[in-house]
Order: structure tokens, then sequence, then C-alpha cells
């Protein structure tokens, strides 16, 4: 099975006299040029078709509605084949940007944790915040296919307050490793992956730790650190110039050891020139900043057997 994982950059559909159209890859916040979004969407699709995975983790997708006018109106004429299984469920992002899937592979059960609590999880709170409210900031999606159970996650960006911030992203990863050792008898020996955008900063002057170290230090294992450190990066932020990986595949210690040669591929050949870390080619019609697919790369593992 070969599995990918997108944030595809504030994907909506928007009012439209027409059938409808989608909201290119740029943040409702910034001050862009709306004529490029058909052409980002384009792009997005043509990267996705590059993966072929037989199944796509997406995040930043709007709801259901707009995922399948992604799918109908852009990722099948851009030549991928269909992917007959399709999933966003509603999340409690504020701007309304969920996570998703396509598969093409049958889902067993597919489960959305948006409503879950600290409370729920008996986790022990940071001063100020209340029990009661969801923790995590958009969803932990969880879909089994196969032997092999995924738990999609978007985790809180570090803006505007780092401090804040960390202490939220920090909560959805404990509420993560707390939700994965309630499913399973045995988590270690059971086969999950963790994937998605966890925005987990990479960069080593910053002076909090991980937020995300509850899911690490044994508990799973980081695929995405198989490659080489100057290779591990999926995002370029314009505004410091700085190249970052917050996009993440952390498998369980049963499955890491099933595929110890399995390394994740990285495809920035939809990022914008701006990225100039990267020298290979890229899709056609990708410009300095936009148009381009997204501000993420793309990552893809192949799991043979599963």
């Amino acid at each position: 099975m070969r599995i990918a994982s997108l944030n595809t950059q504030n994907m909506r559909l928007l009012p439209s006299r027409e059938v409808g159209r989608l909201h290119g890859a740029w943040d409702s916040d910034d001050p862009e040029d709306p004529s490029l979004d058909r052409i980002d969407r384009r792009l997005t699709a043509d990267l996705l078709r590059e993966t072929d995975a037989d199944l796509i983790a997406l995040q930043e997708v709007f709801d259901l509605a707009t995922l399948e006018h992604f799918h109908a109106r852009y990722l099948l004429p851009s030549g991928a084949r269909p992917y007959a299984h399709r999933v966003c469920l509603p999340g409690n992002d504020g701007r309304g940007l969920d996570v998703a899937i396509l598969s093409r592979r049958a889902l067993g059960e597919v489960r959305s944790h948006a409503t879950l609590t600290p409370g729920d999880l008996g986790l022990s709170l940071p001063e100020g915040v209340d029990p009661e409210m969801p923790v995590f900031r958009r969803d932990c999606l969880m879909a089994e296919v196969g032997a092999l159970t995924l738990f999609v996650m978007h985790f809180k960006s570090p803006y505007p307050d780092e401090a804040a911030s960390w202490r939220t992203r920090n909560l959805e990863a404990q509420a993560a490793r707390a939700l994965i050792e309630r499913h399973f008898e045995a988590p270690a020996s059971a086969l999950w992956l963790i994937l998605g955008d966890l925005n987990e900063p990479d960069d080593p002057h910053l002076s909090l730790p991980r937020a995300t170290a509850p899911l690490e230090h044994g508990f799973s294992v980081d695929l995405m650190a198989r490659m080489p450190r100057p290779e591990r990066w999926t995002y370029f932020d314009p505004h410091s110039g700085r190249y970052h990986c917050p996009d993440a595949m952390l498998a369980s210690p049963a499955l890491a050891a099933r595929y110890p040669d399995a390394v994740p591929r990285i495809l920035r050949k939809g990022l914008g020139e701006e990225a100039a870390r990267f020298a290979g080619a890229r899709l056609e019609g990708v410009g300095f900043h936009r148009p381009h697919a997204s501000d993420h790369a793309a990552v893809v593992i192949d799991l043979p057997g599963l």
C-alpha cells in the first residue's frame, strides 16, 4: 500500500454563479491574486496524481462538498485514477478547515475525535485550559484500512503566540497518545501510523522543547528521521526564509520493525520557486510564489503487503 499526506493550504468551495470554484492555495489573511486560484488547484491535483497513492491523508479541506468538487473537477481530469472512498468529517478549526481522506482501498471503521475533551482522557491541564473544551484543534481522524490503523491530524500552528500555541499542541500530542493507548491493548505491537501536519517548528534556537514529545521517545518511530537531515524539509516559510518539516509520519514500533527499509519520499515539485533549496524540476505552471500546488510538499511512503 502506498500512503501520501498533503496539507492542501486552505482548500474550500466558494460561492459562485457557476457550479462552484475552489479557493486557491493561499491563506485567507494574506493579500493574494484570486485569478490564480484555478491554476493552484490544477497543480494540487497534478501533485496528487504524481503520488499515485492508494490512500491520501489531506489537511485543510473545508468539507465533504469541497473534497467531492476537487475530486470530480480537478483530480479526475488530471488523469489520476479515482478514489472511491472519500471522507471529510466536521472538525474544530475556526475557519472550518478539516482533515480528509481519499482512498482506493475500502475503509473499515472511520471515527472522528473532534468532540473529545481533556477531561474525557483524564489529562493534566495547564493553567487556564478548560477541561471541557475540545482537545484537538481540528480533529484526530481514525481510519482502518486493512490491517493498518491511520490517525490523521493537523495540530495547532506555532502562531501568533508561540508559548500558548505550544501548550495547545503539546496537549494535542498528549491526547493523541492517550487515545492510541486506549484504542489498542498493546500499542507497541499494533500496526498504526500517525500522519499529517503536526506544525512542529524545526528551529534549534527555540527555547521550548518539542511539543510533540509525548508521541516520540519510543512511543513511535519517526519515519521522516530515516532521511538525512538536510533532505528532511517539507515547508518553506517565505517570511522567515526558514525550511521546516511539520509534516509527519510516526509509525508504531511494530509497523516500523515490519518495514525497516521504508523511507518516505518528499514531492516538492508543487512548491513555488521561492523554495530555492529544491533544485529539481517543478510541475508545469508553478511560479515564484504562486501559482503553486500548496505551501507544503507531499509526503509518500510505500508499505508493500498491507
